[in-house]
């Protein structure tokens, strides 16, 4: 993928092609994969598309998760993109209720009530919300049932969690909040959306003068930006705003400088290490959130913007290219984009 120009770091009919057919190429891929799976017994052994009728590709389940994701985002986006009618046919042809049942079926397993937890929980529920909003409701109203099933994990999970995952990885609770919370208020379900702000007020309100002792070598989330753009989702900008001014109190002279620095990748054909192109298109996000909070006066929102350019510029150019960041950072590219 080229690299991008200033222009380029807003989704156009141009970039949502491109990744779409990067995510054509790869949902309905089965081998390699990755599998989060406990085998209770020797009648568990199969192939992981028997236990997964839906999200059997991408390398592992959560990453085809979202993969579909980006898929419903660029078609409500674009519905006149070459790669529309392709993706309209994929929503429909795997998404049916018998395939819904065979997902629910194996979270109904013995030892699968951490299955995903809570990343694959929470992009499920992007799914869901995403594909809510569209004009043909038949996938959402299909898919509903699988992501009732994970809204009530969250219900079951919150509660007895005493404490955030501040990981920059898939253990992340900021993250997942943040994106529970986009289904809970587009999905209607506001015992859930009640649940996500009171747990994140509870384990984030008082975080302040953050050191951001970050990156680590694996991570595609910043645990620092992550907090920020969980509570930016959770409050009125006026409470948002004193509270990141505890946060990160010196932000607007760029400090600390880790979290406006892009990270750097040494090797995108190693797993772990491509991660860091995540980080870097992730932050992207969550400086645009959070800019879109912050008054315009405030010197901070220009350093913010600024630093998510600079990020994305770092990043857009790898999200193709090699299978280990191609089959999941098309995702990320959008969420920054569309931030």
């Amino acid at each position: 993928m080229p690299s991008p120009s200033a222009s380029e770091t807003r989704l156009t009919a141009q970039i949502a092609g491109r990744f779409a057919r990067v995510a054509l190429g790869h949902v309905t891929r089965e081998y390699p994969h990755k599998a989060d799976h406990v085998f209770n017994g020797p009648q568990d052994v199969a192939p992981h598309r028997e236990h997964h009728p839906i999200f059997f590709g991408s390398f592992d389940w959560h990453s085809c998760v979202h993969g579909y994701w980006t898929l419903a985002t660029i078609l409500r986006r674009f519905p006149k993109l070459p790669e529309a009618p392709a993706i309209a046919a994929l929503l429909t042809e795997r998404i049916t209720p018998e395939a819904v049942a065979g997902e629910l079926a194996y979270l109904d397993r013995p030892m699968s009530a951490g299955f995903e937890r809570p990343y694959g929980w929470a992009w499920l529920l992007k799914l869901a919300a995403e594909l809510k909003t569209h004009e043909n409701t038949t996938p959402y109203e299909t898919l509903a049932p699988l992501a009732v099933a994970f809204a009530d994990r969250f219900k079951t999970f919150l509660p007895k969690a005493t404490y955030p995952l501040r990981a920059g990885v898939h253990s992340n609770t900021a993250f997942a909040l943040r994106l529970a919370m986009d289904y809970a208020e587009t999905c209607g379900d506001p015992a859930l959306a009640t649940l996500a702000r009171d747990t994140a007020l509870n384990w984030h309100a008082d975080d302040a003068d953050c050191q951001a002792w970050e990156p680590s070598g694996d991570e595609f989330l910043s645990p620092a930006l992550m907090v920020a753009e969980c509570l930016r989702r959770m409050l009125p900008p006026h409470q948002f705003r004193a509270w990141f001014s505890g946060f990160l109190p010196r932000a607007a002279g760029g400090q600390p400088a880790t979290l406006f620095t892009p990270a750097t990748v040494s090797d995108r054909t190693d797993g772990k290490i491509a991660h860091l192109d995540g980080l870097n298109l992730s932050r992207a996000w969550c400086w645009r959130g959070i800019a879109s909070a912050l008054a315009e006066h405030d010197d901070a929102r220009d350093v913010a913007l600024a630093a998510a350019e600079t990020h994305l510029a770092s990043a857009l150019p790898h999200v193709a290219g090699d299978y280990m960041g191609e089959h999941w950072l098309a995702s990320f590219a959008l969420l920054a984009l569309e931030g």
